[in-house]
C-alpha cells in the first residue's frame, strides 16, 4: 500500500473518531421516560417477583396432575430365612412381616416379586378443582405483586430523577451567587487598597463568598447523592448519569381539572385484592376436603419363592423369576372422620385472615385518598408557588443592583449588599425549584391513581 493511501487512510480514521466524539459529547442523556423503562428492565426487585409469578404458574400445573392416575411399581429380589409362628405386631416399619409354613431354622432361599398399582380418584366432591383455582389465585396474585412491584419502581425512579434535577438546580443558582461574591470581592478589595472602604468589608465579603462555597459544595454532594440513586435504577454507575431534564425546566404542566381517583385501580389496592381472593379460594379448597376419598385400583403382581409349603428348601436359582401370579381390581373409601376438628380450626383461621385482609384494603384506599388530596393541595400551592417567584427574582435583583450602586456610592453599608445578593440567591432558587415541585405534586398524583404513564408522556411527549 502506497504511503499517499496510509495517510489517507489515517484522516479518514481520525475524522471518524472526531465524529464518534462529537456524537458522545452531544448524547442528550437519559429523559424522565427512558430512566424509569431502565429501571423497569434493571431492577432486580421486578426479577424476583417475576420469578414468583414463574413459581406460582408451576403451581397450577402440579395441582392439576392430581387429576392423572397414579401408576407405581415395584421389582425386588432378595435371599432370606422365611421363619415364621403365629402372633402380632402392631404396626410399624422394622421387622418384615414373612410368609411360609411355620419353621425356624437358619437356612435362606430366593425370593422375588414383581408388580404394578394402578389408583385413580374417579370424583373428589370438587377438592382437586378448589385446589387448581387456588393455585390459579396463587398465580395472579404473584402477577398482580409484579405489577405493585414494577408501579413502585416506575415512582421511585421519576421521583429519583427529580430529585437530581432540582440538586442540579440548586447547585446553579450557588455557583451563579458564588460568582457573584467573586465579582464583589474584587470590588470591595480595590475600594479598600484605595482607602475608601474599611478593610471590615473586604472581611465581610469574604466570608459571604466562603458560605457561599459552602452551599455549592453541599449541593454538589446533594447532587452525587441523587444521581447514586438514580444510578442504582438504571443500572449505571453514578458517574456515568447524565440526565436530560426535559419539559421539567422549560414549562408547567396543563393546568386541568383532576378527576376523582380510583383507589381500586392502584397496584398497591389490586395486589391486596388478590390475596383476599386468594385466602377465599383456600378457604373453599379446605371446605372440600372433609370428605370421603373413593380411589379406584388395579393391580398386578407375581411372586416366586425357593420355599416349599412342606418346609423344605428348593436350591439352585429357584425363586428367581416371578412364577405365582395375582390380578385386582376395587375401590377403595377412606376418610378421616376426626381431621373434622383441625380443619374446623383452619377454616376459622382462614376466615379471620380473610377479614383482616378486608380491613387491610380499607387501610389502603384510605392511605391513597390522603395521598391523592394531599397531591391536589400541593400542585395547587406549587402552582401559586411557579407563579409568584419570577416576580421574586426580578424584585431582588433589582434590589442587589441598587444596594450596590449605594454601596459604590458611600450611601450604604456592605450589609445591604450582602442581605441583597442572599435574597438573589434564595429567590433564583426559589424560581428554579418552583416548576420542579409543580411536576413533581403531578407525579404524586399519577402515583396515587396507580399509574405514571400519562405523567412521563406529558413531560416527554
Amino acid at each position: 500500500m502506497k504511503r499517499k493511501d496510509l495517510a489517507r487512510i489515517a484522516r479518514w480514521s481520525i475524522a471518524a473518531m472526531a465524529i464518534a466524539g462529537g456524537a458522545r459529547a452531544a448524547d442528550p442523556g437519559l429523559t424522565i421516560g427512558q430512566a424509569v423503562e431502565a429501571a423497569l428492565r434493571n431492577y432486580p426487585s421486578i426479577r424476583v417477583t417475576r420469578e414468583q409469578m414463574n413459581a406460582a404458574a408451576a403451581g397450577i400445573r402440579l395441582a392439576r396432575t392430581a387429576y392423572l392416575p397414579r401408576v407405581d411399581g415395584l421389582a425386588q429380589v432378595n435371599r432370606a430365612t422365611r421363619n415364621t409362628f403365629y402372633g402380632l405386631l402392631s404396626p410399624q416399619g422394622i421387622i418384615p412381616g414373612v410368609d411360609g409354613v411355620e419353621g425356624n431354622n437358619g437356612g435362606t432361599v430366593w425370593d422375588s416379586g414383581v408388580g404394578v398399582l394402578v389408583s385413580w380418584q374417579p370424583f373428589d366432591f370438587g377438592l382437586r378443582a378448589a385446589n387448581v383455582a387456588s393455585r390459579t389465585a396463587a398465580r395472579e396474585q404473584a402477577r398482580a405483586a409484579l405489577d405493585r412491584t414494577r408501579y413502585e419502581v416506575s415512582v421511585e425512579a421519576a421521583d429519583a430523577f427529580l430529585t437530581v434535577v432540582a440538586a442540579e438546580q440548586t447547585a446553579r443558582a450557588a455557583r451563579a451567587a458564588v460568582e457573584s461574591w467573586q465579582l464583589l470581592l474584587k470590588t470591595t478589595h480595590a475600594l479598600v487598597a484605595a482607602q475608601l472602604r474599611p478593610g471590615a468589608d473586604e472581611s465581610r465579603v469574604r466570608a459571604e463568598l466562603a458560605f457561599a462555597g459552602t452551599g455549592l459544595a453541599q449541593a454538589g454532594q446533594a447532587i452525587a447523592v441523587a444521581r447514586a440513586t438514580v444510578g442504582q435504577f438504571v443500572g449505571r454507575d453514578a458517574s456515568q448519569v447524565e440526565l436530560n431534564p426535559g419539559k421539567l425546566l422549560e414549562s408547567l404542566p396543563a393546568g386541568r381539572e383532576e378527576p376523582a381517583l380510583d383507589a381500586a385501580g392502584n397496584p398497591v389496592a389490586r395486589e391486596q385484592s388478590s390475596v383476599m381472593v386468594l385466602q377465599r379460594s383456600e378457604l373453599h379448597a379446605l371446605e372440600r376436603s372433609y370428605f370421603p376419598q373413593f380411589s379406584f385400583e388395579a393391580l398386578a403382581a407375581a411372586r416366586g419363592t425357593g420355599l416349599e409349603l412342606s418346609g423344605g428348601r428348593l436350591g439352585g436359582l429357584n425363586g428367581l423369576a416371578p412364577t405365582v401370579q395375582n390380578y385386582s381390581a376395587g375401590m377403595t373409601v377412606t376418610f378421616g372422620a376426626m381431621d373434622r376438628f383441625a380443619i374446623k380450626e383452619q377454616e376459622a383461621m382462614r376466615t379471620a385472615a380473610i377479614r383482616a385482609g378486608e380491613a387491610q384494603y380499607q387501610v389502603i384506599a384510605t392511605r391513597l385518598e390522603a395521598q391523592f388530596q394531599t397531591a391536589l393541595a400541593t400542585l395547587d400551592g406549587a402552582r401559586k408557588v411557579a407563579a409568584n417567584t419570577p416576580v421574586e427574582v426580578s424584585s431582588a435583583r433589582a434590589a442587589l443592583d441598587q444596594a450596590t450602586a449605594r454601596y459604590r456610592s458611600g450611601l450604604a453599608p456592605i450589609d445591604d449588599v450582602a442581605q441583597a445578593q442572599r435574597l438573589v440567591a434564595q429567590a433564583e432558587i426559589d424560581d428554579s425549584i418552583a416548576r420542579l415541585n409543580v411536576w413533581r405534586a403531578k407525579l404524586q398524583l399519577a402515583a396515587a391513581r396507580g399509574d405514571i404513564r400519562p405523567f412521563l408522556s406529558e413531560v416527554n411527549p
